[in-house]
C-alpha cells in the first residue's frame, strides 16, 4: 500500500496542489452562493416562504425576536440549525462534484491491461509422452 502512495505522490507536484486548493476554494464559493441563492428559496417557497437561514432557537436571551440577524444584534444565544441545513446542502453538492471527477480522473489514468504472456513452453516430459503419443498413432 505504501508503494502506491509514493507512485501517486511522485505524479503530482505541489503546483499542481496549489492550483487543485485554489480551484476547490473558488468552486466552494460557487456551490455556496447556489444553494443561498437558487435553491434553497424555491425549496423554502414549496414550504410555505420559510427562509431556512433564519431557523434558530435562542438558547438564552430574547425569545421573541424574528430574525437571526435581531438575535445576533441582542448577543444572544442561538442555536443556528437552518444554517447548518444550508452547510450541509453545501457539503453534499461538493462531494458529489469531487465524487464525479475523481472517478473520471481514475477512468483517464488507469493504465490499458497489460496483454496475456505466452503461456511457458512445455516441459521436456510432456515433449517425450507427446512424442510417444504420436509414435502409438502412427503403428495404428
Amino acid at each position: 500500500m505504501f508503494e502506491e502512495f509514493k507512485k501517486f505522490a511522485m505524479r503530482g507536484n505541489v503546483l499542481d496542489l496549489a492550483v487543485g486548493v485554489i480551484i476547490g476554494a473558488s468552486f466552494t464559493g460557487i456551490v455556496t452562493s447556489l444553494v443561498n441563492d437558487v435553491i434553497m428559496p424555491p425549496v423554502g417557497l414549496a414550504l410555505g416562504g420559510v427562509d431556512f437561514s433564519n431557523f434558530f432557537i435562542v438558547l438564552k436571551g430574547d425569545r421573541a425576536v424574528d430574525t437571526l440577524a435581531a438575535a445576533k444584534a441582542a448577543k444572544d444565544v442561538t442555536l443556528n440549525y437552518g444554517l447548518f441545513v444550508n452547510a450541509i446542502i453545501n457539503f453534499l453538492i461538493v462531494a458529489f462534484v469531487l465524487f464525479l471527477m475523481i472517478r473520471q480522473i481514475n477512468k483517464l489514468t488507469t493504465p490499458a491491461p497489460a496483454p496475456e504472456a505466452a503461456p511457458p513452453p512445455p516441459s521436456e516430459e510432456v515433449l517425450l509422452l507427446r512424442e510417444i503419443r504420436d509414435g502409438l498413432k502412427a503403428r495404428g
